[in-house]
């Protein structure tokens, strides 16, 4: 949600992505629901990701997930 994000992390001009690591992910779903940008993406196989395109860096998706798989 836009009223939760907080500092974004910003390394020069660059946002910083976040990612989903894949031996943590439960596949829950938390992350694509809350994230208000629509950065996650979720594969064929139902492995999730974030489109560094669209990631703003907001850490929401991080603050959210139960296994700790979101991240820098």
């Amino acid at each position: 949600r836009i009223d939760m994000i907080k500092e974004t992390a910003v390394c020069g001009n660059v946002v910083m992505a976040y990612k989903i690591d894949q031996n943590k992910c439960i596949a829950c779903g938390t992350c694509d629901v809350e994230c208000p940008r629509g950065a996650v993406i979720i594969s064929e196989m139902g492995k999730f990701s974030i489109d560094e395109e669209k990631c703003v860096g907001c850490g929401i998706c991080a603050s959210v997930c139960p296994v700790d798989a979101a991240g820098k």
